[in-house]
């Protein structure tokens, strides 16, 4: 078997409105050896994965798959059962997939969901392993593989904090942007957004947490306000800690100043040479080492949020209980088979590692490793009770004394935490420190949701919902306002409209187009930016307001779309573009595509469609909430139906555009108030600016300032680069297009026809990549426009042979009446523009449709200031 593709969509897509990875997979040969032909090949795969059982495939029923495979199913749907098994039994519950022929026999489309991206592709890669392997006998370590895929999850995955208040965030609608591989993440979108790293937040003061980083300063400051604290001493030299012992009394606690974890932490120290060992190994962790009392009790991890008590865990050292038949080590081995201990921080539990230090705790008790223990008894293993190092948690939230309630908010506050973390020895939790002699030994910052969220004894605690509802108030956004525009034609100029709208309206707008991305009117990045990067770049963006995102068919089809939802969708049109490209062979498929956009349109937002158009009309039913029509025509039977029905439209009446919500009419302006339209001769300009109307109208934006929108809105290369860019040069005009596809080519034809010039003459260009019918249909298009042609071709030729592409349109237009001396070929695009300036006549009309816009718009301004000084 051979992976010819793979692709990983990390948001909305054709396939799902969740993540998936598509593997174009070519089965090859096993097209002619389904399942039930190989010998024991299902009992061998139920042997290896029993779970595969639970799948119901399309029976319907558990068992339903392993049925399918005795009748006999084909290896990409073996592939895409087993790579969502595979990642279920690492502990990431996923069940969405399907495997659909690609075209050809042998060939197929293996779509299947993932949580975790680096385990779906090494799933997707391990499950074609295995197959093989069962196919054809293989090398193939299914434990080894499947502890890789383990080790993968674990490096991977978020740790249980962070993923605590994304499954919160994600209950409450809120966005989450994973801004690394680990834990940085941001919640919400645009100027809305707050980030999180574990339970550090945004809000999180820089000095409070070097205040908890600070033990010692930790301690001093709560003492400062009458907080009980363990008496101690911050030494750096062995004889310093031996006085500060003679001062303290046994026993006694040594730390590292600034440590973690209970890294190098000693407790319960009763003698002089216990103590020099101590301050040793925590000086492998900080120079500074803390000297203090030991406070006799138990260990509890007090969660306070935003100034209130959240919950309480009491934590247990790593221990094992004695069953009076296996040895200490094989008790721990045990205790590790646990499912819910893992290597770091990725599950409820930590594994218990022994280490030189469990060695001294479990001699100081009076057994080794290999000694059997007396059913019943308990060995500790680590000195401190941290989940981190194999301790355990038993919930004691509802137990505390009202008292310790009160001095833990006020710790917090005297560090200064938003989130804290707070260290509480005491012998009794349900009565008040100064009955127990108990105190507070830490403050931290960053604390772990671990025990709380998944205690081992106890009830479980919502402790990531507070500090959601700290970083995003009742009532208060997360999210910003997305307009996504997708179609045929028109997409980047409708965008370019709505976005010169809410920018006059004061808003800060994220754009993005197939020429660049911009941030409140300024270009930071030149290209095609229509997909899902540049999308996600809008929306991290901390100074947006508003996003508008040209959408287009490519990006969809790469990655699916860069958000989960928006609030108005736009398809301009829909026509033959791009077919036969990426799997696309027919307008419907274009269709399918481009719903995509208004699938994701949020339950009150608008789809807004074009009512002229069948395919988008047809779309209608896919919505994923209200939908509004647009019509040159005000007696479309859409726009009356819709109108009829209460729905919400805008039509043209009179050269005067209005927007109807039922019965009741808006009039928002005349069409030639409007710069962009020419005076009503560009109609596509004409719709573009009703779409964009209709699409500010519906986002909350006032009429009057849509009207100053579109007034001061013209197609200037600054405001529109490459949509009807008419220039002047000399005695001539130049008008700069990106058509580039056969409705392109007619709406050009229909505006350059009412332009008053002497000759129309084209410098025109296809791309390669389009199919031989539609070149045909744009070259006779360009002989019918024009007196004269030049034809050119662009920089990129998309696998076609230079000069193929132009011959077909040379061909095509001289079938559509154009004479073949009025053509010439100039394969260049500078070449081809350089002779047509040079040769226009007083009163022509060069028209060119740009391949590099801006080249070409420099272009001419270079010939038009070098004939200015020749003047």
């Amino acid at each position: 078997m051979k992976v010819i593709s793979t692709q990983v969509f990390r948001g909305p897509n054709i396939y799902s409105l969740k993540p998936v990875i598509k593997l174009l997979l070519d089965i090859e040969e096993l097209e002619e050896r389904p399942s039930n032909t190989i010998e024991n090949f299902t009992d061998r795969l139920i042997s290896m994965i029993p779970s595969l059982y639970e799948h119901r495939c399309s029976e319907g029923v558990p068992g339903g798959f392993i049925s399918r495979l005795r009748e006999g199913t084909w290896m990409g749907h073996i592939i895409e059962h087993t790579s969502l098994e595979l990642q279920c039994l690492v502990g990431t519950t996923v069940g969405y997939g399907k495997c659909r022929s690609a075209g050809r026999p042998g060939l197929y489309n293996v779509i299947y969901s993932y949580v975790e991206e680096k385990v779906g592709l090494q799933a997707g890669k391990m499950a074609i392993r295995l197959v093989e392997h069962l196919t054809y006998g293989n090398e193939f370590d299914f434990k080894a593989e499947f502890s890789s895929l383990i080790r993968t999850l674990e490096k991977t995955a978020y740790g249980p904090s962070t993923q605590a208040m994304i499954d919160k965030a994600k209950e409450r609608n809120i966005p989450v942007l994973r801004l690394n591989d680990r834990n940085l993440v941001q919640l919400g979108h645009g100027v809305y957004q707050k980030r999180i790293e574990a339970t550090v937040t945004s809000m999180t003061n820089l000095i409070a947490v070097d205040i908890a980083s600070d033990k010692e300063l930790t301690k001093k400051l709560l003492d400062d306000v009458g907080i009980p604290v363990p008496k101690g001493q911050v030494v750096d030299k062995v004889e310093d800690a031996l006085e500060a012992a003679n001062d303290i009394g046994f026993p006694l606690v040594v730390k590292p100043l600034d440590g973690n974890h209970g890294k190098g932490v000693a407790i319960g120290i009763k003698t002089n040479e216990d103590l020099v060992l101590a301050f040793e190994r925590a000086q492998v962790y900080s120079d500074d080492v803390i000297v203090e009392r030991y406070i006799k009790g138990r260990d509890h991890r007090i969660l306070v949020v935003n100034n209130e008590l959240i919950a309480v865990a009491e934590r247990i050292p790593a221990n094992v209980v004695g069953d009076g038949t296996h040895t200490l080590k094989e008790l721990v081995d045990i205790a590790n088979l646990d499912p819910r201990r893992g290597e770091g921080h990725e599950k409820p539990l930590t594994k218990i590692f022994i280490n030189a230090e469990s060695e001294r705790l479990i001699s100081e008790q009076g057994y080794k490793l290999d000694s059997i223990l007396e059913k019943g008894k308990v060995v500790y293993l680590k000195y401190t009770a941290n989940i981190s190092t194999g301790g355990t948690a038993i919930d004691r939230t509802d137990d505390v004394h009202y008292s310790i309630v009160d001095m833990a908010k006020r710790a917090a506050r005297v560090i200064g935490l938003d989130v804290a973390g707070i260290d509480l020895i005491t012998s009794d939790i349900t009565k008040p420190v100064e009955e127990t002699g108990g105190a507070i030994c830490e403050v931290n910052a960053g604390p772990g949701f671990r025990m709380h969220v998944h205690p081992t004894e106890g009830r479980p605690r919502d402790v990531a919902t507070p500090v959601l509802n700290m970083l995003f108030p009742s009532g208060s956004p997360s999210r910003i306002p997305i307009v996504s525009i997708t179609g045929t034609n028109g997409k980047t100029t409708t965008a370019r409209m709505v976005a010169h709208i809410l920018k006059m309206a004061g808003r800060k707008v994220g754009l993005t187009t197939t020429d660049g991305l911009y941030i409140d009117g300024r270009k930071i990045l030149t290209g095609d930016l229509t997909g899902p990067w540049s999308a996600q770049m809008v929306l991290r963006d901390p100074t947006v307001d508003f996003a508008v995102l040209e959408t287009a068919r490519g990006g969809i089809l790469r990655s699916g779309l860069g958000f989960d939802y928006c609030q108005i969708g736009v398809i301009t049109n829909i026509s033959e573009d791009h077919l036969g490209l990426r799997g696309v062979e027919t307008v419907e498929e274009l269709a399918f595509v481009k719903s995509l956009v208004i699938e994701v349109v949020e339950d009150d937002g608008y789809a807004i469609l074009n009512a002229e158009n069948k395919y988008c009309v047809d779309l209608a039913e896919k919505s994923g909430g209200k939908v509004a029509y647009f019509s040159l025509d005000p007696e479309n039977e859409v726009i009356k139906r819709h109108r009829a029905a209460g729905g919400t439209v805008i039509t043209l009446n009179d050269n005067a555009i209005k927007i109807f919500q039922g019965s009741y009419e808006i009039p928002v302006m005349n069409i030639h108030s409007i710069p962009a339209t020419f005076n009503g001769r560009a109609m596509m300009n004409v719709a573009n600016s009703m779409t964009a109307i209709l699409a500010a109208y519906l986002s909350g934006v006032k009429i009057d300032d849509i009207r100053s929108g579109l007034k001061t809105f013209n197609t200037s290369f600054y405001l529109a680069p490459g949509r009807l860019n008419l220039e002047q040069v000399g005695d001539f005009h130049v008008l700069l297009d990106y058509a580039h596809n056969t409705a392109a080519y007619e709406a050009l034809a229909t505006f350059v026809s009412q332009l008053n010039t002497a000759h129309k003459i084209g410098v025109v260009a296809a791309p390669g990549d389009r199919r031989d019918i539609d070149l045909q249909n744009m070259g006779a298009q360009a002989g019918k426009i024009f007196s004269r042609l030049i034809i050119k071709e662009d920089d990129d030729s998309r696998g076609r042979a230079s000069g193929a592409t132009s011959e077909i349109l040379r061909q095509a237009a001289i079938l559509a009446g154009m004479k073949a001396e009025n053509i010439q070929i100039i394969l260049k695009e500078p070449q081809a523009i350089e002779y047509a300036l040079k040769h226009a006549e007083r009163d022509d009309l060069i028209v060119i449709t740009c391949d590099n816009i801006k080249r070409c718009f420099e272009q001419v301004v270079h010939f038009r200031d070098s004939l200015r000084k020749t003047l």
